[in-house]
C-alpha cells in the first residue's frame, strides 16, 4: 500500500484536520513514515498570518533534490494555505499534484487515492462555494497525544473582521450537528482521552445556524454529562457572543468544564476597534469580563491583542496598554498587524510604519510580561489538579501538564506518570510557566 507523511503547520483545527486525515489514511491501509520514504507528503497549512503561509512556501522547495533523482515523493497541500495559494504553489512546484482547501477535507482520501493511480494528473479540489463542506466522518483516533485531543464544532467564520481572512480561506460559518460532535467525544473518551479542548474560529457563535435554539451553552453542559471526558477546554471566544448562560454553565459543571478563556479584545481604543469590524466597544468587553470573573473566581483570562492595525494612533497604542493594566490578562497572545491581501484593512492607505509596529510590540511585550509574573507568582504555596500529559520541551525529568485555569505547570517525574492526574504544589513561578511538586499521586 501506499506511503505517506504528514506534516502540520498553523492552528490547532488545523492539528485536528491533520489528525482526521490520519486516521482516514490508516482505516485505508496507508503507511505513515517519514518524509524521505513517502510516496505522498501532505502539508496541512495555515494562511491565516503571512509568516505561517511562508512556511510552507520555504518547505516545498526543500523537495527539488527527491524529485529530480526519483520524481518523488508528490506533495498535496490541504487546508487553509491550500485555499489561498494551492494553485500558484501547483504552477511553481511540479511535485505538488494534489491541493484541497479546509472544506474538502472530507474529499482528501479519495482523492489521493486517485492522484496514486494517476500520477501525471494535477487534482484542485478548492472551496468554491464557501458554505459547502464535506464532512471526514470519525473521531481522530490517529494522535501524537493519546490523553488530549482536539474536536472542531464549526467551520468557518462570518464576522469579516478587517485583518482576517478567515471568511475568504476557511469560508462561512457552520455549525456541526451536535450529535455528531457528542459522538465523537464519546469516541475519544472511550480510546483513552482524558482531556479535549472543543475548537472554533467563535465557538461561543455554535448554533447561532440552527433553528432549534441549541447552543453553545448547551453543547458545553451536553458535552460534561454525556461523553465520559474528564475535562473539557473550548477555544476561541468573541466577545459580542459570550452571554451569560454560558458562564452558569460552566460554574454548574466546574469539575468538569476548565475554568479558562480566550477572550481576544485586540485593542484597548473604541475608534481601532470599530475600523476592525469588532462590533463592540472597550466598555461592553469590561461587562463581559466582569460577569466572567465574579462567577467564575480563579478563571483564567487570556486575550489576543494586535498593535499596528492601519490608523492606530499613539494615542490609540496607549488605550490598549491601559486594558492590559486594568485586565490583567493571564497571558496575552500579541502581534504586529500583518497585512493580508483582500481584507479591508490591507487596502488602506494609513498603514503604520513597520519599525513602530515593532516598537509598540515590544512594550506590549514588556508590560504583559510584568503582569504575568506578578500573577503567577501570587500562586506560589497553590495546589492544583494537574493532568501530566506530555514532557517538557526542555529539563531532563521533567513532566508538564496544565492547572484548570490553563497555567503550563512543570514537575518532576518519570514517564510512567504521564496521562494521571496528579496534585500539584506551586513551588516557583516564571513568566510564561508555573514549577511545582507532586503532593499526591492519582491514576
Amino acid at each position: 500500500m501506499y506511503r505517506y507523511a504528514l506534516k502540520v503547520y498553523g492552528c490547532q483545527m488545523n492539528v485536528y484536520d491533520g489528525d482526521k486525515m490520519k486516521t482516514a489514511l490508516k482505516e485505508r491501509g496507508w503507511t505513515e513514515v517519514h518524509e524521505e520514504e513517502a510516496d505522498v507528503v501532505i502539508l496541512n497549512g495555515c494562511s491565516i498570518r503571512d509568516k505561517a503561509e511562508q512556511k510552507v512556501w520555504s518547505d516545498l522547495g526543500r523537495f527539488a533534490p527527491r524529485w529530480e533523482r526519483e520524481r518523488k515523493p508528490f506533495v498535496a497541500v490541504t487546508g487553509c494555505v491550500a485555499q489561498n495559494v494551492g494553485r500558484k504553489m501547483a504552477a511553481r512546484f511540479p511535485w505538488v499534484r494534489f491541493v484541497s482547501g479546509p472544506r474538502h477535507i472530507g474529499a482528501v482520501p479519495d482523492g489521493l487515492e486517485k492522484l496514486m493511480a494517476s500520477p501525471g494528473e494535477i487534482f484542485l479540489f478548492l472551496d468554491d462555494d464557501p458554505r459547502a463542506f464535506i464532512e471526514l466522518p470519525g473521531a481522530p483516533v490517529e494522535r501524537v497525544n493519546p490523553w488530549k485531543a482536539f474536536v472542531t464544532i464549526s467551520h468557518g467564520c462570518d464576522n469579516f473582521c478587517s485583518y482576517c481572512i478567515v471568511p475568504y480561506v476557511r469560508g462561512r460559518f457552520v455549525s456541526r450537528p451536535p450529535e455528531d460532535i457528542l459522538e465523537e467525544m464519546r469516541t475519544l473518551a472511550a480510546d483513552g482521552v482524558l482531556e479535549i479542548t472543543l475548537l472554533g474560529q467563535n465557538v461561543n457563535s455554535y448554533g447561532k445556524d440552527f433553528t432549534n435554539g441549541y447552543t453553545f451553552a448547551d453543547l458545553l453542559r451536553d458535552g460534561a454529562l454525556k461523553t465520559g471526558v474528564r475535562l473539557l477546554r473550548f477555544a476561541t471566544s468573541h466577545p459580542r457572543d459570550f452571554t451569560p448562560d454560558i458562564v452558569e454553565v460552566m460554574a454548574e459543571h466546574s469539575s468538569v468544564i476548565c475554568p479558562s478563556i480566550n477572550l481576544p479584545i485586540q485593542s484597548g481604543s473604541d475608534r481601532v476597534l470599530a475600523l476592525m469590524n469588532r462590533g463592540y466597544t472597550v466598555e461592553q468587553y469590561r461587562a463581559v469580563v466582569s460577569a466572567i470573573r465574579s462567577r467564575l473566581p480563579g478563571v483564567g483570562l487570556t486575550t489576543d491583542l494586535i498593535v499596528g492595525h492601519p490608523g492606530e494612533t499613539e494615542e490609540d497604542y496607549r488605550e490598549s496598554l491601559k486594558v492590559l493594566e486594568e485586565f490583567r490578562f493571564d497571558l496575552v497572545h500579541s502581534a504586529a498587524y500583518s497585512p493580508r491581501e483582500g481584507t479591508g484593512a490591507a487596502r488602506r492607505e494609513d498603514q503604520v510604519p513597520h519599525r513602530e509596529k515593532m516598537a509598540r510590540l515590544n512594550g506590549v511585550n514588556i508590560l504583559q510580561s510584568r503582569i504575568a509574573r506578578e500573577i503567577n507568582e501570587s500562586l506560589v504555596g497553590s495546589f492544583f489538579p494537574v493532568l501530566l500529559d506530555d514532557f517538557a520541551p526542555r529539563g531532563d525529568g521533567l513532566l508538564q501538564g496544565r492547572t484548570p485555569s490553563d497555567k503550563v505547570v512543570l514537575v518532576e517525574a518519570g514517564e510512567e506518570m504521564l496521562g494521571r492526574f496528579v496534585r500539584v504544589e506551586i513551588t516557583r513561578a516564571d513568566n510564561w510557566c508555573l514549577s511545582g511538586r507532586i503532593v499526591e499521586n492519582g491514576k
